[in-house]
């Protein structure tokens, strides 16, 4: 898969000079050895441990020298012209700081995620209600969803997703990158929100293009959803004020032990959906302690609110 992601940034950037940077992250099946082999072009860093995704960004960053960075998940495809136009639009648009483009699935079915409005304790509260699953359409019921992105749109977003964020080198550096703390999840909206106290204003187009398969890296379930939580409890500790700090960690909760109602519902019904067995939810409940209080927010800079 990382192989075929790097053949299309060769066959699909075209009008602009690049250098491309890969980080191994310790993948042990033969990946940095296949990349070296066929891309010998390109500066490959294999790494001798498992860095997470913010870490090994931030390593990658220190060896570019261009003027931009684009980070881009292993687990994508990138169209034909897409980062030439991801280009233009950042030179059209130059003030916005970080820019972000749109994705699709594989089955090339139009993929809603590659922007996000901010998370808020109400959009928390729709999640561990279920209404942002019900009223998937509703901004009011679903505050972080912008759906799918209009041919030809163009827009100012609270958040980029990591999987193809173009950023300024100088605003990368006066953040310092991705927060270590984060170990994978969570890293895009922390860089975004605080890019935007800065005074960025991210934005995305319509009209760069990419595949995104997602969680490919990250297949184990529980494990999963364990760290989209901590990361999740991460930002709340960051972004939201002191007074909201009690939610942060109740509706979360609310939200598990729901769906932790709901799949053993389905189970005794026969009708468990794959990869939701009941027991998935009952492991993260057990384990709500790496995602709740003090010992999710270890290690995250800054103080709740800033």
């Amino acid at each position: 898969m990382t192989l075929e992601c790097l053949r299309t940034i060769r066959d699909g950037c075209r009008r602009n000079s690049h250098e491309v940077i890969v980080v191994d992250n310790a993948s042990g099946d033969g990946s940095a050895e296949a990349i070296a082999r066929e891309f010998p072009e390109f500066r490959l860093i294999a790494s001798e441990e498992n860095l997470g995704f913010a870490r090994a960004n931030n390593l990658a960053a220190t060896h570019a020298t261009a003027e931009r960075l684009l980070l881009l998940n292993p687990d994508t495809l990138v169209d034909a012209g897409a980062i030439d136009e991801l280009l233009a639009f950042a030179d059209r648009n130059s003030k916005a700081g970080i820019w972000g483009g749109r994705t699709r699935f594989g089955d090339g079915s139009p993929n809603p995620t590659s922007c996000w409005r901010k998370p808020t304790p109400w959009s928390v509260f729709c999640s561990a209600t279920a209404l942002a699953g019900l009223f998937r359409g509703s901004r009011l019921c679903n505050p972080e969803s912008l759906g799918v992105l209009p041919d030809g749109a163009e827009l100012p977003v609270d958040v980029v997703t990591g999987c193809l964020l173009l950023i300024d080198r100088d605003l990368w550096e006066k953040l310092e990158g991705f927060d270590p703390a984060f170990f994978m999840y969570g890293e895009d909206a922390d860089l975004c929100l605080r890019a935007r106290s800065l005074g960025a204003r991210p934005m995305v187009t319509a009209n760069a293009n990419i595949v995104h398969y997602g969680g490919q890296s990250d297949t184990v379930r529980p494990d999963k959803i364990v760290r989209l939580y901590t990361a999740r409890r991460q930002i709340y500790a960051r972004h939201w004020g002191n007074s909201w700090q009690w939610w942060a960690d109740i509706g979360p909760m609310m939200n598990v032990l729901r769906r932790r109602a709901v799949a053993r519902l389905r189970g005794l019904l026969g009708r468990a959906k794959p990869g939701k067995e009941p027991g998935t939810f009952d492991q993260v409940w057990v384990r709500r302690s790496e995602w709740t209080g003090r010992r999710a927010m270890a290690g995250v800079q800054g103080e709740p609110g800033r």
